[in-house]
This record gives C-alpha cells, structure tokens and sequence, in this order.
C-alpha cells in the first residue's frame, strides 16, 4: 500500500464549505485508514474573501497538525475586492510562497494536487520530479473555463486566460491519474488531456441529516413558508435572476426568503435586497449547524448562469437533497445538474429565464405539503444512493493504492 499521501490546495480546515471541506474530510479519512497524509496548502481565507482573525498573527510561514493530518501553510495575499488582476496576485502569492514548504516535507508516495488553482499542479509536478512519485490531480473546478464561461473576464484578461488553458493541458498531461467530480466534466477533461481520467464525485454523509425532524434552526424559526439560498455568494450565481424572482415574490403572504452566505459578490447582492422587507441575509454558519439550517427550509433555491455548463458541479446540491426538502435549480439544460435533479424527482430544473414558472412553483409547493414531502424524500433517498460519503470514499482509497 502507498503509505505516505501530500495533498497540495489552498482550501483546507477550518474552511468548512465547498473544496476546503472536501479537501479536509479526504485527508482525514486517508489517516483513518492508515496513510501519513501531508497538506500544503494556504491561510483559510474562504468564503469571506479574508484571513481568518485567529490566523492574522501567525507567522507567514506555518506548521500544525490537525486531526492526524500534518499541515505546512504560506500566508498568501487576499484581496477584500477580488478583481481580476488581485485574483492573480493571490494565485502567485499561494504558488511562491508554497514552494518553499515543497522543501520540508518527506518523500511521498502519491502527490494529490488539488484544482483551484491550477498552479497547484504544477508544485505538485515539482515533488514528482524530485521524488518519483505519483502525481495525482484531483479538479474541483475548471477554474478557467469558469471564469471565461461566467463573464467575469472582458478583453485582454479574456485572451490571456484562454492562452493559460494550453498551460493547463501541458500540466494535466504531466499527471498519473486525473479525477473530477462529474461525469460532464470527465468529457471535458477528456478533451483537454489524455492522462487517465477517474470520477471522484463530491460526497455527502447523509446520516448527518436523520433525527432532525423536530429542530429548527434560528434562522428559519418563521412560521412562515421559508425559501433558503445557503452558499458562496460569487460570480457563478446568476443574482440578477434572483433580484427578478424575489421581486415577484413581493406581493405573496405568507412567505420569506432567507439568504446564508458570504463571497466576493455579498455586499452587491445584500445590498440589492435591503429593500425587501420579507428577505433576511445571514452570513455562513458553522459547518456542523449546516443539517439543520437546511432541513428547516421549505424549498432551497440555486440559480445558475445559464452559459455554464458542467464546469462546476454545485456542491451545495447534495446537502440541499439531503436535507429532505425540494430543491427549485436554474442553469443550463444540458448540465449535469439538470440530470440529477430529473434522475431524482426531488426538485424542479429550469432554464434561467422562468420566473413565472418557478413562482408558481412556489405556490404550488406551499400549498401542497405532501407534495413538497414526496420530493424531499425522493431528493435525499438519492443522494444516499448515489454519494454515499463512506462509499465514495473507499473506492478512491482503492484506486489510489493500485
């Protein structure tokens, strides 16, 4: 068995959402089954876009050990208004400042590099090529695709990222096995790289949401038919989408909206909603309140620009279905998502210029609760089925010790 695992990423613990929570529970289960697991990675900074207050201090470069795991940080710069050219200052600054711990760990028997960023591949090839060891590149996001597809970049910026695509073919081709989390994904790899290709979906512990019928948490404590948006607030939500259909919402009783989250985009959006007397922003809770903020929800919404399709693969999808609550979705009918949801039955996927339709889907899930009932049992028998944490898991330990 390969005995000694690096992990490279700049999310990990006590980030508890998205790619840091994935990242850290991967770490932590490779220990539990016997593995020496070293992580490089950055200062936990997302998604407030902010070092967190108990890291300031630290020194720039950092050592701890965290559940098993040993952990080699480099503070990296973290801009509060992340444009375009600040995103790159932050990129270098976690890659440069990560090469010099590259020289303090022990030699691995797999490297696991982890997408965002993609420069994270590159540190990984480095060990690679001094240690012989295996390179495996794990892609949460396509990091550059996103940024082209959802409209963040204008001009120059938009031709220079499409130039760093071919860097990013030139490194996955450097790779043993490269992994991403959806199947519309594993095309797209494909077409970028010939490097072995191997699907490791994001994962959920649904056990976490069992027994939670009679709490609520208190955000939701409304009697109120309740609509949740919980998760980043950035770029690749269509807000202006959202602003449309909470200004339809308006004139209906009986009804809130709640919106859990933080991101590069909050101040816009919070902002945007003040207005809206019956809408509530709250910033991110804890990752261990996450199962009862979401099973106290009515409906979860997630709206999506619609020209992305199947770079990113919303995380926050499995906790919504596992929650047992119907999910209302928008992007484009060609994602992945799209499949899940209809696979499913446990929610509605819409393109994202349906207002109407999805207002009526409100109506009628608030006046239907059986209906609202059969769908949230059907969204989270699912997910239990499909992205079992355990099961995931486990067929990626045995793959990476072949």
């Amino acid at each position: 068995m390969n005995k000694r695992i690096i992990i490279v990423g700049i999310n990990y613990y006590p980030e508890d959402s998205a790619i840091g929570l994935y990242t850290t529970q991967k770490a932590e289960f490779l220990v539990s089954q016997g593995f020496d697991v070293t992580v490089i990675t950055g200062f936990p900074y997302y998604p407030q876009w902010e070092i967190r207050e108990d890291y300031k201090k630290k020194s720039y470069l950092l050592k701890e050990t965290i559940n098993g795991v040993t952990v080699f940080r480099s503070k990296q710069y973290v801009p509060s208004n992340p444009t375009f050219s600040k995103r790159i200052i932050h990129l270098l600054s976690f890659t440069f400042g990560n090469f010099i711990n590259l020289f303090k760990v022990s030699k691995p028997d797999v490297v696991i590099a982890i997408v965002p960023f993609t420069t994270s591949v590159l540190l990984g090839w480095f060990l690679k090529f001094r240690y012989k060891s295996k390179l495996w590149v794990h892609i949460q996001d396509f990091e550059f695709d996103a940024a082209i597809d959802s409209g963040l970049l204008k001009g120059n910026a938009k031709r220079i990222f499409k130039s760093l695509l071919w860097v990013e073919k030139k490194l996955l081709n450097k790779a043993d096995v490269v992994s991403t989390i959806s199947y519309g994904m594993i095309n797209k790899l494909n077409s970028k790289s010939k490097t072995k290709s191997y699907y490791l979906t994001n994962w959920i512990d649904v056990s976490l949401f069992d027994d939670l019928q009679n709490k609520v948490h208190p955000y939701l404590q409304s009697a109120k038919f309740k609509i949740l948006y919980s998760g980043n607030i950035g770029a690749k939500q269509d807000w202006k989408f959202f602003i449309d259909f909470v200004s339809q919402l308006k004139n209906m009783d009986n009804l809130e909206v709640v919106v859990v989250g933080e991101g590069a985009e909050k101040n816009k959006v919070v902002s945007a909603l003040q207005d809206f007397q019956f809408i509530k922003h709250y910033n991110l809770v804890p990752f261990e309140e996450l199962p009862v903020l979401l099973s106290s929800a009515d409906v979860h919404v997630l709206f999506q620009k619609t020209d992305v399709i199947d770079t990113v693969m919303p995380s926050k999808l499995l906790g919504m279905m596992a929650s047992g609550k119907p999910s209302i979705v928008t992007g484009n009918m060609k994602s992945e998502v799209a499949t899940v949801l209809e696979e499913s039955n446990g929610g509605y996927y819409f393109e994202g210029n349906s207002v109407k339709e999805i207002i009526d889907c409100v109506k009628i899930l608030r006046e239907d609760k059986k209906l609202k009932e059969t769908l949230g049992v059907n969204a989270k028998k699912y997910v239990q089925e499909k992205f079992s944490q355990q099961e995931v898991l486990n067929k990626f330990v045995k793959e990476l010790v072949r």
